[in-house]
């Protein structure tokens, strides 16, 4: 039911085109510019060698701690209930939404200097894991969730009769129908943590930096755009590798097959409510604790909130709101075409996670070294933020359309209806939920972006995390003050969004998975 009043192949002619100038061009170029230095031995440098090595390995570690943090919390809120588990799985959504560096200044509130916990573990790699634990735990949680309750209920119950404990029932029926969710899931987190930018550059200092933190000071310190286009050719590589993985896993999974779940039975002994506690607990201090620690600072802060309003500020909220706004109506209009157009085409299904394969920092990159002319042009900016953005929209819109009946749409033709009135009448009103939802994500995605305006922004063109991230750079405990209230603002404005997503039905019953929705940094 993929209806239209304009044929497919124009509606897919608006994002393919917009995906070939902003996203394969630039990465064309990309792979000019860092193909020869690549090729001549980088990595025969110790200090980019170290870049490497860490940057794989904090991303694999912060994996192996997902996992096992991640799957017996997600075993508990699949097989019991208690009040508010479903907003708790609704909860698990925020961090998705949340900026990069809310997130970072919340790590900092908790374990940087005058930390709130009275640890001090700046210059450590634990920052920078920590961070990445807040973004990608729940991401392992809700996929765990969806993977157990992939377990048929007869096949447990079978291995149940034939005398398996429920160690050995776990290892051998439970465990084989997660795995591949969780397995998925872990793609994604290696592919956030091992492309991430605002992370690395806040938590991980001098020492713990990544490659792409290496990338954007060759290019915007050292102007050495071969080095920088080199690394950028590896990262490119390992993320292309990943998110193959993690499509094959997809298509896998989206073909499983419907299964008679186990019912959820209550906590009832001691054990139970201790282990219920414990999950809650784990999840408060990973997901929960860096929120509350910005907000913590941001009101107690000795700086007053007036004296914040100065002029720069002014500039980064009306900048922050207008190119939110723009990147929105962009983002709407690039994700309708692209949903619209996709029918049962693998091809132009696939093109739209072509931006969340590419990290931010190599996307700024290629647009620098493919439009120089236009690097002082508010409209690449927006564009870029746009590109982004609008795989969010598409996506939502996608899913929508392929859980809307088909013999609707061929009811109304039947009645004699035109294409564009089953759309308006039929297909819109259904949409509008999703539209909505992928609108959120979004302006979330907007209002949050730090990598690319690094790169492309000007003076004039100030947001609320550059700000931040100006202030955070000053010296003098009034900067550091100001730079969290203006996280702490950052944050209500995320959840803003936040509650647009969950009351457009993203979460409405805590049951979506919301694993895919990507953090582009």
């Amino acid at each position: 039911m993929r209806q239209s009043a304009v044929p497919r192949a124009m509606l897919a002619g608006l994002p393919l085109s917009f995906l070939l100038a902003l996203a394969v061009a630039p990465l064309l170029r990309l792979l000019a510019e860092g193909g020869l230095q690549f090729s001549s031995g980088l990595l025969a440098d110790p200090y980019l060698r170290w870049r490497l090595l860490w940057s794989l390995g904090q991303a694999a570690a912060s994996c192996l701690a997902c996992l096992a943090l991640g799957v017996p919390l997600a075993w508990l809120l699949a097989r019991y209930r208690f009040p508010g588990r479903a907003a708790l799985l609704r909860l698990l959504l925020l961090p998705f939404v949340m900026p990069t560096l809310v997130a970072a200044m919340g790590v900092l509130a908790l374990f940087g200097p005058q930390g709130l916990l009275g640890v001090d573990l700046q210059d450590t790699p634990w920052l920078l894991l920590y961070g990445n634990l807040f973004f990608n735990l729940p991401l392992v949680v809700r996929a765990g969730c969806d993977g157990f309750a992939q377990v048929p209920a007869s096949r447990l119950a079978a291995a149940r009769t034939l005398g398996a404990s429920p160690w050995r029932a776990f290892w051998r029926v439970e465990w084989p129908a997660a795995l591949p969710w969780l397995l998925s899931s872990l793609c994604l987190v290696f592919l956030y943590c091992f492309s991430g930018f605002g992370l690395a550059l806040i938590l991980g200092g001098q020492r713990y930096a990544t490659l792409e933190v290496e990338i954007y000071t060759l290019v915007a310190y050292e102007l050495n755009l071969a080095d920088a286009g080199a690394l950028a050719l590896l990262v490119l590589a390992v993320c292309g590798g990943i998110a193959a993985c993690y499509a094959w896993l997809a298509r896998r999974l989206a073909t499983a097959a419907k299964v008679e779940p186990l019912p959820r039975r209550p906590v009832r002994s001691p054990a139970e409510r201790l282990a219920l506690f414990a999950a809650l607990a784990a999840l408060l201090l990973f997901a929960g604790l860096p929120l509350l620690a910005v907000l913590w600072r941001g009101l107690t802060a000795t700086s007053s909130w007036l004296a914040l309003w100065d002029d720069e500020v002014r500039l980064a909220l009306w900048n922050s709101a207008r190119f939110t706004g723009l990147t929105v109506l962009a983002a709407g209009a690039l994700g309708l075409a692209h949903a619209l157009a996709c029918g049962r085409s693998l091809a132009l299904r696939a093109a739209i996670f072509l931006p969340f394969v590419a990290s931010p920092v190599c996307v700024a990159f290629g647009l620098l070294l493919l439009y120089p002319q236009w690097s002082a042009a508010l409209a690449l900016l927006l564009a870029a933020y746009a590109l982004l953005a609008y795989p969010f929209v598409a996506k939502a819109l996608l899913t929508a359309l392929d859980g809307q009946p088909p013999h609707w749409g061929d009811a109304a033709r039947s009645l004699g209806a035109n294409r564009w009135r089953v759309f308006r009448r039929v297909q819109w009103p259904l949409l509008r939920p999703a539209l909505r939802r992928g609108l959120a994500f979004a302006a979330a995605t907007a209002v949050g972006e730090f990598a690319v305006t690094l790169f492309l922004s000007r003076p004039e063109w100030l947001t609320l995390t550059t700000l931040i991230y100006q202030r955070l750079g000053r010296p003098g405990a009034a900067n550091a003050d100001a730079a969290m209230q203006l996280a702490c603002l950052l944050m209500l404005l995320a959840l803003a969004a936040f509650r647009i997503i969950e009351t457009a039905g993203g979460a409405g019953n805590g049951e979506d998975g919301g694993a895919d929705a990507a953090k582009p940094e």
